[in-house]
């Protein structure tokens, strides 16, 4: 049961940032910061996919993904339809992996120490959609704001 709901949360939120992505009506927009805004939509998007590939795909499924934090909020310029193509390809990955779970998977420790204590599979998941809806939260906020 609680793999389905997070399967089916996975897949709900992370269509909610492709249609966010796309509904930029400029897509020079998409990397626009100001003084109170420090990070662009664009490097969120690059975050997000970052943190799931490195914390859901390697690490629980074992993909050959290698992650660089510092270029997800570095980079620039990525065209809105690679970052739409890097957003569905880790859609794809995450319910690939979160299918070959078992319920008694997530009650095992989690592989990495991501925070100072050991934790489950399962409340780790959990995190990283919080994780993901608050950073899918700033960017919607952030394409109201600056995209004009």
């Amino acid at each position: 049961m609680i793999i389905a709901s997070l399967r089916s949360l996975y897949r709900r939120d992370l269509n909610k940032l492709k249609i966010v992505i796309e509904s930029y009506q400029n897509e020079s927009s998409l990397w626009k910061t100001d003084e109170n805004i420090s990070n662009s939509a664009g490097n969120l998007c690059l975050h997000l996919v970052g943190n799931l590939n490195n914390f859901v795909g390697t690490e629980l499924g074992n993909t050959s993904y290698i992650r660089n934090r510092e270029l997800e909020f570095s980079l620039k310029d990525i065209p809105r339809s690679e970052l739409i193509e890097k957003v569905a390809a880790t859609t794809s990955m995450v319910d690939d992996v979160l299918s070959q779970l078992t319920p008694e998977d997530l009650e095992k420790e989690y592989p990495l120490i991501v925070f100072e204590d050991k934790m489950t599979t399962g409340y780790f998941l959990i995190h990283l959609i919080t994780h993901l809806d608050y950073h899918l939260g700033q960017i919607n906020y952030h394409r109201r704001l600056l995209d004009i």
